[in-house]
């Protein structure tokens, strides 16, 4: 059984979807070459009316401190996301200037990337275990990738931590039967196109990470 958060949410309809599923976390996408973009108004909108117990995440990618406050102006919330090439040194500074719990990306395609999810461990409040995007990809996440999930098998990390990369309703239960994942992070996953989630799919994904 794991929890779930539904990444790259832009429209209502699909926000309400995942909380009467049951996600306890909300993804909200603040970087502008994503076909899953919002603006902080809009994403003020679109969770004005979350209860309380369901987290608002806002993905940032490569972010300037800039960027982060005057987004942080207009909506509350509730962790902030980073999804590029952030150094720890980075994420610390972005936990002070912010106030907020912080979730570091780290993409894994091998053993040799394992030993980042420790470094970002000792400044991150959360780790996001994603596949490591292709040299080449326009986007550094919601790419539909996996990884071979036995590579998390048996280990530890010093912070809470969510899996991600190309989980669908179909293998999100292997998923979790494999990593013992706590939480698992979909955003193609449930979509029809790239940016257009899905109601039906956002409850079969839920559903199934629940076991």
């Amino acid at each position: 059984m794991a929890d779930v958060k539904i990444c790259g949410l832009s429209q209502p309809a699909h926000v309400t979807a995942a909380v009467q599923a049951g996600a306890r976390y909300l993804g909200l996408v603040f970087f502008s070459r994503s076909p899953r973009a919002v603006t902080p108004a809009e994403a003020a909108a679109l969770t004005a009316d979350v209860p309380v117990g369901v987290a608002r995440v806002g993905l940032f990618v490569d972010p300037d401190d800039a960027l982060i406050t005057a987004t942080l102006a207009e909506v509350p919330l509730d962790i902030v996301q980073l999804h590029g090439h952030e150094t720890p040194e980075r994420v610390a500074a972005l936990r002070t200037l912010t106030g907020l719990p912080v979730m570091k990306a780290v993409g894994i395609a091998s053993v040799e990337d394992l030993p980042q999810l420790t470094d970002y461990g000792l400044v991150a409040d959360m780790l996001l275990v994603d596949a490591k995007p292709a040299p080449d990809a326009a986007l550094p996440g919601g790419n539909g990738l996996s990884f071979d999930w036995r590579l998390l098998q048996g280990r530890r990390w010093p912070r809470p931590w969510m899996l991600a990369g190309g989980l669908t309703p179909a293998n999100v239960a292997e998923a979790v039967r494999l990593t013992r994942a706590p939480v698992v992070d979909v955003s193609s996953g449930v979509e029809t196109a790239p940016g257009v989630k899905d109601a039906a799919l956002i409850r079969d994904f839920v559903a199934a990470a629940a076991g």
